[in-house]
C-alpha cells in the first residue's frame, strides 16, 4: 500500500530546507574560491618582483666598469692591465654612456622602460677561452673581438601588477630609504607593488 508521501513527493518543508543547505554550502565555498583567486594574484605578483629584481641586478652587471666619467662609450673596460673586477654572468659592457646622468653614480637602470627597451652593449674584453689558451671555436681574436653594435634587452614587455593591473610601480633609487615617501628620479635599484591592500598572510603588498 502506498504512502500519501510517495504520491505527493516532497512536501514544502522539505523543499525548504533543502534550498536552505544547499545555499549555505554555495556561500561558503564563495570565499574559498576569492582566496583561491587572490592567492594566485599573489604567487604572480612575487614572480614578477623577483623578475624585475633580477633585470635590475643584471643590468648593474653589465654596467661595472662601464661609461668613465665624461665619456660617450664605454671602450673595452676588460682588457689586461684595467684592475675592472668580471662578474662570470656579465658578457658584456654597457656601451651607451648617454642614458646615465651625471647623479647615477651606481649606474642602476635610470628607469624600468629602459630595460624594455634594451640599452646598446659590447662583449667584455677578450673571450676567457682564448684567455686561457682553449679557443671554443675556429675565429681568430680577431674576428671574435670585433664589435658590432647590438642592443640588449632586460625584460620582454613593461611587467604588470596583478594586483592593481596597471604597469605603475612603486620605485626607489640606490639612494633612498626602504620608506621614502616618492621617487628621486636618480636610478632604479628596487621596485614594489603600489597596492595598498593586505596579503592573505597580513602583509603588505607593498612590503613586499
Amino acid at each position: 500500500m502506498r504512502t500519501g508521501r510517495a504520491n505527493g513527493g516532497y512536501t514544502l518543508l522539505e523543499l525548504v530546507i533543502t534550498l536552505t543547505v544547499l545555499a549555505i554550502m554555495v556561500l561558503g565555498t564563495i570565499p574559498l574560491a576569492q582566496n583561491a583567486v587572490r592567492r594566485q594574484k599573489e604567487i604572480r605578483l612575487r614572480q614578477t618582483l623577483r623578475d624585475i629584481r633580477n633585470a635590475i641586478d643584471e643590468f648593474k652587471r653589465d654596467a661595472i666598469g662601464a661609461c668613465p666619467l665624461g665619456s660617450i662609450t664605454s671602450g673595452n673596460p676588460t682588457q689586461v692591465g684595467q684592475n675592472i673586477p668580471i662578474d662570470p654572468r656579465s658578457r658584456v659592457v654597457i656601451d651607451d654612456c648617454t642614458i646615465f646622468g651625471t647623479e647615477n653614480l651606481d649606474r642602476f637602470p635610470p628607469s624600468l622602460e629602459i630595460l624594455v627597451e634594451g640599452v646598446r652593449v659590447k662583449a667584455r674584453g677578450i673571450s676567457p677561452a682564448l684567455q686561457s689558451g682553449r679557443p671554443f671555436d675556429d675565429r681568430n681574436a680577431t674576428e671574435i673581438n670585433e664589435q658590432k653594435e647590438i642592443t640588449k634587452v632586460y625584460l620582454r614587455e613593461m611587467p604588470v601588477d596583478p594586483i592593481t593591473g596597471e604597469s605603475d610601480w612603486d620605485l626607489r633609487s640606490s639612494y633612498q630609504s626602504a620608506d621614502s615617501g616618492s621617487w628621486d628620479e636618480i636610478n632604479v635599484f628596487d621596485v614594489r607593488s603600489r597596492s595598498s591592500q593586505e596579503a592573505l598572510n597580513g602583509e603588505k603588498y607593498s612590503d613586499w
